[in-house]
Order: structure tokens, then sequence, then C-alpha cells
């Protein structure tokens, strides 16, 4: 006699940049030692490729490409599958920015825990005033070939970022779709736009929707209170 199929609970959530609702389930044990192998590794590319196979498989909506989620999403979708797997809670571990040394372990409350949007944020780039870029969100694929950290990118690779973030280029008469044109014909193009213009660019990446929670912490040798916000997958998953 076969031994008995666990059933596991099946849940919904919005997602944050289209608000499709989708259906998804906890992880189970196969999938949560992938995620503390990767944990442990201290890997950010690594707890990276195990999040999207987690949430491959927990994923139940049909036609959900996790590839092509933007990054903010799956950090979203990520961080509801925890929270019905393991617990609503975050312990996470933060320097106190008064004297730089000094780390606290705090909790966090995963409901607490939103998708940002900022309300000057736009994807379509006046690039004079009839022509009009047109971004889309980049990918967590495309974070990860860029080290995820735009701080740390070189140029070449900030400029792979946007143009594999260009969606369309248009006029009044003409539409130029991203796929019909070489990475140097954008490339091209690129060199062309003024600093004015490749700030306005810049601003669509700084000013995207992001996974973000600001929190008071008391720092304990110098009892100073200071406001801490988290953004992004390495603030809310590498520090646990």
């Amino acid at each position: 006699m076969p031994l008995p199929t666990i059933v596991t609970p099946i849940y919904e959530l919005t997602l944050p940049s289209t608000g499709q609702e989708i259906k998804y389930r906890p992880f189970v044990v196969k999938e949560e030692k992938i995620l503390l192998l990767a944990l442990e590794s201290e890997d950010l590319k690594e707890i990276t490729n195990a999040m999207k196979i987690i949430i491959s498989n927990c994923i139940k909506t049909k036609n959900i490409k996790v590839e092509s989620l933007p990054s903010f999403d799956i950090e979203y979708i990520f961080l509801n599958i925890r929270k019905k797997s393991v617990g609503e809670e975050l312990e996470l571990n933060i320097l106190c920015p008064d004297d730089g040394t000094t780390e606290i372990k705090v909790k966090i409350d995963i409901d607490d825990i939103e998708v940002k949007k900022n309300p000057n944020h736009t994807n379509k780039i006046e690039i004079s005033k009839d022509l009009i870029l047109e971004l889309k969100y980049p990918s967590l694929d495309q974070f990860i070939r860029n080290n995820f950290n735009p701080e740390n990118i070189t140029v070449d690779q900030s400029f792979d970022l946007i143009i594999d973030s260009i969606d369309k280029l248009y006029d009044k008469e003409n539409v130029y779709a991203q796929t019909d044109y070489t990475k140097e014909e954008w490339l091209q193009f690129l060199d062309q736009v003024n600093s004015a213009q490749f700030i306005k660019i810049q601003e669509f990446f700084e000013t995207m929707p992001k996974l973000s929670h600001t929190i008071e912490v008391v720092n304990p040798k110098t009892k100073v209170e200071s406001e801490v916000t988290l953004e992004g997958l390495g603030a809310f998953f590498t520090s646990q």
C-alpha cells in the first residue's frame, strides 16, 4: 500500500506589475533544501537562481514565465511563498547606521513589506518633442547578467541593461521595435542622446517599483534611534 499524498493548500496574490491574479502553493522540504544551500553559499546569484526554481515549481497559474517577470514581481512572489511556507516573520541582521559597526537582530512582519511605486515614475522617455523611447522592466535574469548591483556595473553592462529594457522607439509616423535592430544599432542611437536625455533614462531604473520597508532601530551601544530602509532582494534574503 503506497503512503498517502499530502494535499498542499493553494493561495492567491496579485502581481504588482500588472495586477494579474495568480495561484501558488507553499514550498516543500525538497525546495527548502535548495534555498538553504543557496543561502549558505552567501552568493546572490545562487540565491536568485534558487528563488527562480522555487517560484517556477510553486506557481500553479499556467503561462507565467518566471524568467520574463520583473525583478520586483519575483521578489514579491517569493516573499509571499515564504510567508505561507515558513512563517509570517523575517528575522534580519541590521547594521546600525549611526556607528556603522553594531548589528542587531530585528523581526519584520512580511505583510508590512510592500512593492513601493514612485508617483513620478514613467516608462516613456521624451528624447525630443516627437520622439519617445518606451522602456520595459528588466527581468531578474537581466539584473543577474549585470551583477545585480547597478552601482558596481561597468559602462558597457549599463548600456546592455538599457538596450535589453527598450520596448520600442516611436514618433508620429514610425515605430522602431527593439527586436528589429541589432545591439550595435541601439548603441549608436544611445550615443547620440545628450546628458539630460540620458539622465531621464537612468531615472526609469532608479524610480522603478521596488520591494521596500522602513524600520526604526535603536543601537544598544549608543542608544541612538535611526531609520533604516530595506530595498530589494539582498536586503530581505541575504541578511537572514
